[in-house]
């Protein structure tokens, strides 16, 4: 059973490791990307002449927007990744356990019929 989990957990470790720099770099760039942007509304304030005041409403509707939008791009990144999952047909642990008890069962029933052979 355990080396049936252990191989599962080996070739499935190398996609995760995949998946998660590729979800933190997605993350990092969009966390400078909001940076950027909010060094740019200060340029434009100061061009534009804006008040405090309308800088900060601004800034919170830029704000809005993209954390509007990185919730839905975390939303897409998670359905692909699960959609991707479900199509390389990577099994689930409780179907693993299952094969694995099978197995188990199967080598029981063998090791007792070689005990009975003469």
């Amino acid at each position: 059973m355990a080396a049936v989990e252990k191989q599962s957990k080996d070739s499935i470790k190398p996609l995760a490791e995949y998946l998660e720099r590729a979800w933190g770099q997605a993350l990092t760039t969009v966390s400078t990307a909001e940076e950027e942007v909010g060094k740019l509304v200060q340029k434009l304030a100061g061009a534009a002449g804006w008040t405090q005041e309308e800088v900060k409403r601004q800034v919170r509707e830029l704000t809005e927007r993209l954390q509007g939008q990185r919730r839905d791009l975390e939303k897409t990144v998670e359905d692909r990744v699960k959609t991707l999952v479900e199509s390389l047909r990577v099994p689930r642990r409780e179907e693993l356990q299952d094969v694995a008890r099978r197995l188990d069962a199967l080598a029981e029933r063998m090791d007792k019929l070689k005990s009975q052979r003469p």
